[in-house]
């Protein structure tokens, strides 16, 4: 059965492909759920309409989408957690840490597009992929710093007294 996608379906195709499926698959599911139609030239020809209306929508929405991109990577999230002894994090920061930070800024992102392969949980500079668009990938600066510096090693103390004892006892 051929069959013209109405939406991007993982594994079978994106929207406005004229894919072939098996008929079960496409009357049962992919027809009754609204993801796709027939592949008549009828069809073919009103998606085709449609499809140029809604590119020129989409071009609109990638130019949007590249301005909003400049913009979250001027900011740079400084992030503060606690730390352990050995310099580690307690827990770690996450998308949704990010996503608060710049909710807090007054820039509106949805934690969900925010990549991280796994949880931050070293002090440091990252980089956070934020997709706003399918070919718009936006970089946020994240910079993790310690709330309670760990204790530095303690120099020798000099005090006015003994400095002054030093100093008499290589002149004599």
């Amino acid at each position: 059965m051929k069959l013209l996608l109405k939406e991007n379906i993982d594994g079978l195709g994106d929207c406005g492909d004229e894919v072939e499926v098996k008929d079960g698959y496409g009357r049962n599911y992919l027809v009754p759920q609204g993801l796709a139609i027939q592949a008549t030239p009828k069809n073919l020809k009103q998606f085709n309409h449609q499809k140029s209306i809604v590119q020129g929508r989409l071009r609109k929405a990638k130019v949007g989408a590249e301005e909003r991109a400049l913009e979250i990577s001027k900011i740079v999230c400084i992030i503060t957690k606690k730390i352990g002894d050995h310099g580690k994090l307690f827990g770690s920061v996450t998308a949704q840490d990010i996503a608060d930070f710049l909710h807090g800024k007054g820039i509106a992102v949805d934690r969900k597009k925010i990549h991280l392969d796994e949880p931050i949980r070293t002090l440091g500079e990252f980089k956070a992929p934020y997709k706003l668009h399918p070919e718009v990938i936006a970089q946020i600066s994240v910079t993790v710093v310690a709330e309670n510096p760990p204790p530095a090693a303690k120099a020798p103390e000099t005090t006015p007294e003994n400095s002054e004892n030093e100093s008499t006892s290589e002149t004599a």
